[in-house]
């Protein structure tokens, strides 16, 4: 299980500071442009194809067992350390309280977001290589 929570926690920062930067491109130079959900959009592809390469990298690179108690351990840690960091962020950075951080997901953008941070915590248990099976 250490593996496991070790790899989540590893997960959760690479792409929490890739997302910090790519976040900051999408509020300063895309969304001004062309708007809050087409540069959701935009963004959102880049970070589920770099997640998906990261994570199968963490993977082997702390060993993760192929037991799916353990794929959702890493995925889990990772996606409640992400929502903990976002709160934070909004709240400091923003001057949001917690209900107006919540109040932010009913723009359609932000629940794209939170979709995409779904599939993010997901791709622990769906990642596998050819020829293994999830057990």
């Amino acid at each position: 299980m250490s593996k496991a929570l070790t790899a989540g926690i590893a997960y959760f920062a690479i792409i929490f500071g890739l997302g910090f930067v790519l976040g900051t491109v999408r509020v300063l130079l895309l969304a001004p442009r062309l708007g809050d959900n087409a540069g959701t959009l935009i963004e959102l592809p880049i970070m589920l194809a770099v997640s998906w390469h990261i994570c199968g990298w963490l993977m082997d690179a702390f060993k993760v067992p192929p037991a799916r108690q353990h794929r959702l351990i890493m995925g889990a840690v990772a996606f409640a350390l992400l929502m903990i960091a976002e709160l934070c962020l909004s709240m400091v950075l923003f001057g949001r309280s917690l209900i107006g951080h919540l109040e932010t997901y009913r723009s359609s953008s932000a629940l794209l977001g939170l979709a995409g941070q779904f599939g993010f915590a997901a791709m622990p248990l769906i990642r596998q290589k050819p020829g293994s099976a999830i057990l």
